[in-house]
């Protein structure tokens, strides 16, 4: 990615005069020494930390660059953003604007047919589905939107891009995402066996709260506290997703299932140790393979592992959401490898559990506590969580229906007088 030059320039002397140059440009601040070019010179600096490209550029009439503007925002959103929002720009950005704007292109230039050719070169690429090409075209088109606001782009040049309408569904060459289902308990149950003791309760947990893998795996001991509520245990996230909208902290009760899953795992652990730790759970796995081999040691495998244990790990202590990923899809492998053709674990990811406690919680509750549980703001999200829960609703009613038409007239009376 290319970067800004963020040293400011010098205060200088140019025979009598106080200057600074930048951009290949003199500017001339007033007399040498004097408070008047201290003043100016204060100002200037201040003008171009601010909008380090647009005052230099905008005196002599030169439009920034692509690649400019490009660099200005990242170092923008990398201070303001949060990382995975920032890496989705970056990822816009550096594989696609860039790869073919990314030579000294002004933002002038770049019209709606520019931003086309970008979206045709996602399309090309197979990356990305409908929906993610038309989110990084929006983040493309909110950069320039930002220029705007900081005097890098022209307003029309911005208003233009707003123009390129999202891809409809069926645009040919495009492709979409089968939507995402809970996973049934049955099948979580008949994959636990294979999992390691901490992978194991990790699920338990994630499908017990409905959190997010991420914030399921990344629970740290400190963040549990057991003071607040007699009953209850609060696991208080530092962060997470929505919380610049919500403005408010995210903070996830614990009753008494979850405590017991939990509490094993606590013990003896400092404060920012991981609850549900990687790298234990892989030695929970070298140690139930060494417990299950059938053939003898070799001297040298012996010296192997005792050099492992003498080492550190270079295991991360960490779950992330694809670490979480693969160990549930390596449980599944593992125990497909034993059971018979009509038993085999069905393919799933830690992404579905979530669909799956919002479904439960709407069957067994209503649509309200799901919403409480997933914790969203509005309902429109958590119905593309429980459309399941809508589906077997509608069976029940289905099975229950009555036939308005049918003809109920009952069987006149015999007249008892006759």
């Amino acid at each position: 990615m290319p970067k800004l030059k963020n040293k400011p320039p010098k205060y200088a002397k140019l025979k009598q005069y106080a200057v600074a140059y930048l951009n290949g440009k003199t500017h001339y601040l007033g007399l040498y020494g004097s408070e008047a070019s201290r003043v100016a010179y204060a100002r200037f600096i201040a003008e171009n930390r601010v909008n380090p490209l647009f005052a230099p550029l905008k005196e002599e009439g030169i439009s920034v660059t692509v690649n400019e503007l490009a660099a200005a925002f990242l170092d923008h959103a990398k201070a303001t953003l949060a990382k995975p929002n920032y890496e989705h720009h970056r990822t816009a950005i550096g594989d696609f604007l860039l790869k073919l704007y990314g030579d000294a292109t002004p933002t002038d230039q770049f019209k709606p047919s520019c931003l086309k050719l970008v979206r045709q070169d996602m399309i090309e690429s197979k990356r990305l589905c409908r929906n993610g090409i038309n989110d990084y075209i929006r983040r493309i088109v909110r950069i320039f939107s930002w220029g705007v606001e900081e005097e890098l782009v022209d307003p029309n040049t911005a208003l233009a891009l707003k123009a390129v309408k999202s891809l409809p569904e069926g645009y040919p060459d495009t492709f979409d995402y089968e939507p995402r289902e809970p996973v049934p308990d049955e099948v979580i149950r008949r994959t636990l066996p294979f999992m390691p003791p901490t992978l194991a309760a990790l699920v338990k947990l994630q499908r017990l709260t409905g959190c997010r893998p991420s914030e399921i795996s990344n629970m740290r001991v400190g963040q549990i506290d057991k003071t607040t509520d007699p009953d209850l245990w609060m696991y208080r996230l530092p962060q997470h997703k929505t919380e610049k909208k919500t403005k408010r902290k995210k903070v996830i009760p614990l009753g008494k299932p979850e405590q017991e899953i939990l509490a094993p795992f606590l013990i003896d652990k400092d404060s920012e140790a991981a609850v549900f730790s990687l790298r234990q759970s892989a030695e929970e796995r070298n140690i139930e393979k060494r417990a299950n081999r059938k053939t003898k040691i070799s001297p040298a495998q012996e010296a192997r592992e005792a050099a492992k244990v003498a080492k550190p790990s270079n295991v991360a202590e960490f779950y992330n959401k694809d670490s979480y990923r693969q160990a549930v899809e390596y449980a599944i492998n593992e125990g497909n490898k034993t059971l018979p053709g009509n038993e085999k674990i069905p393919h799933w990811t830690p992404y579905q559990i979530r669909h799956t406690a919002a479904t439960a919680m709407e069957m067994e509750e209503n649509f309200e506590a799901s919403m409480i549980l997933l914790d969203h703001e509005k309902p429109t999200i958590t119905a593309r969580y429980t459309t399941q829960a809508r589906l077997k609703k509608m069976k029940e009613l289905a099975r229950n229906r009555q036939n308005p038409f049918e003809d109920s007239s009952e069987t006149p009376e015999e007249n008892p007088a006759e």
